[in-house]
């Protein structure tokens, strides 16, 4: 821990440094490379994979069963209606819910006796249920309503808190980031897009903004205060801030992901609970790729985007003149006294 606290410290003052805006192009590289297997992989892959909340049909669930093997399910569901694609998943380590596209009211009644019979239980602990498309598709335009809202006030406050849109339009790029990446694994991995998981995706909207601006705050402390005079070009000073927000960027991560990661093993593993595994998941990831983009995306590209503004090139050439004038005398100074 002491070591930890003194790495903390070494950061803060500077005498540790890591060059993480200066390495920009690697950062946009990965960051690329990411977002292009985020988008490709799941179109290859045929698209997401949408619950019934959002595709509708028919629902069964079988309750305190002390057998929940998923082949007795499927094939009790394809004897009466072959067509009907059934998904079964394990619930709560005693239950079996079976998910099928929409059927009709005498197809519902005969997959249902039929499962109970599979189960050798009693038609009541088997209930049917039809969800029908059109509430997915309102929770899915309330959360694009929502969604758009969200970064076009967020993107209007940070430009008037921090008084340049450069800063706005950066925090903004990482946060699309940090969307397309989350909703990616899901894509890639195969995992299903439920309501609870998009509630998931918009929750870390919250979390990836507030470190982005705990950062953002640092650094125009840094390049304020610093000056005309500052032996650092701007870039320079960005990073040190970055630095200096390191260890806290860490372990408010840490703090974040250890409940998060809690909840969705006992969500997925104990509890069997869809809707807090749903949530936790996209959160899990969220958190991590929110603290990536923040570090590595967010910051490294407004040092990019004040770069080629004329005071601030002005001032980093002066200041790397007078660098390697420094240099050039202290080598003269060496060389004389070496003779």
């Amino acid at each position: 821990m002491a070591s930890f606290s003194q790495f903390g410290n070494d950061l803060y003052t500077g005498k540790r440094s890591y060059n993480i805006v200066g390495r920009r192009t690697i950062w946009y590289g990965i960051a690329a490379l990411m977002i292009l297997i985020a988008v490709v992989v799941p179109i290859a892959r045929g698209g997401f994979v949408l619950g019934i909340e959002f595709l509708g049909g028919s629902q069964f669930q079988i309750s305190q069963t002390t057998n929940t093997n998923q082949t007795f399910a499927g094939n009790a569901v394809t004897a009466v209606v072959p067509d009907a694609n059934p998904r079964v998943t394990i619930v709560g380590g005693d239950s079996v819910r079976i998910q099928t596209d929409q059927l009709t009211n005498k197809q519902s009644t005969a997959v249902q006796a039929a499962l109970a019979t599979a189960y050798d239980l009693k038609p009541a602990q088997v209930t049917a249920s039809f969800i029908g498309a059109t509430w997915g598709q309102d929770i899915t335009r309330q959360a694009l309503t929502g969604l758009i809202i969200f970064v076009v006030l967020a993107a209007i406050v940070m430009a008037l808190y921090f008084r340049t849109w450069k800063m706005s339009l950066a925090a903004m790029v990482a946060l699309l980031h940090d969307l397309v990446i989350t909703a990616g694994v899901y894509g890639v991995l195969g995992i299903e897009v439920t309501p609870a998981a998009v509630i998931g995706f918009l929750t870390i909207l919250g979390y990836s903004l507030y470190d982005t601006v705990v950062v953002f705050d640092k650094i125009r402390e840094t390049t304020s205060h610093e000056g005309d005079e500052s032996r650092r070009t701007f870039a320079e000073s960005v990073n040190l801030a970055v630095n200096q927000t390191l260890v806290r960027s860490i372990n408010t991560s840490i703090v974040a992901i250890l409940p998060v990661g809690a909840i969705l093993f006992i969500g997925a593993f104990i509890l069997g609970a869809g809707t807090l595994r749903d949530i936790s998941l996209a959160l899990f990831i969220g958190i991590i790729v929110g603290t990536y983009s923040t570090i590595f995306i967010a910051a490294p590209l407004y040092a990019h985007l004040r770069s080629g503004e004329a005071a601030i090139a002005k001032h980093d050439k002066r200041t790397l003149a007078a660098r390697a004038a420094s240099v050039t005398k202290s080598s003269a100074a060496d060389a004389s006294i070496n003779q």
